[in-house]
């Protein structure tokens, strides 16, 4: 899926919304929806650019986690079920 603003440009979003330019005119003048505005301002609002680059920087590790635990469970099942069998 291709992303189309950065977390630094939706931040600069919600900031302009909080300012006081109304959601409307806003995504408007930058070509997004609504609804994609209100899910930015769920997961990014509150919000500084350094904290929105620690979040990208642990949703990376997370996924790297889960890669890894993956792997290594598919290895653990190989190897029951090697020790499971009968020679």
């Amino acid at each position: 899926m291709k992303k189309r603003f950065t977390e630094e440009q939706i931040i600069g979003f919600i900031k302009e919304a909080e300012a006081g330019l109304a959601v409307d005119a806003l995504c408007g003048k930058h070509g997004f929806g609504s609804s994609t505005f209100y899910k930015w301002k769920a997961k990014f609002g509150g919000m500084d650019v350094s904290d929105a680059k620690r979040l990208k920087a642990l949703e990376d590790e997370n996924g790297r986690l889960k890669r890894l635990l993956a792997d290594s469970m598919l290895d653990n099942a190989a190897l029951k079920d090697i020790v499971s069998r009968k020679w």
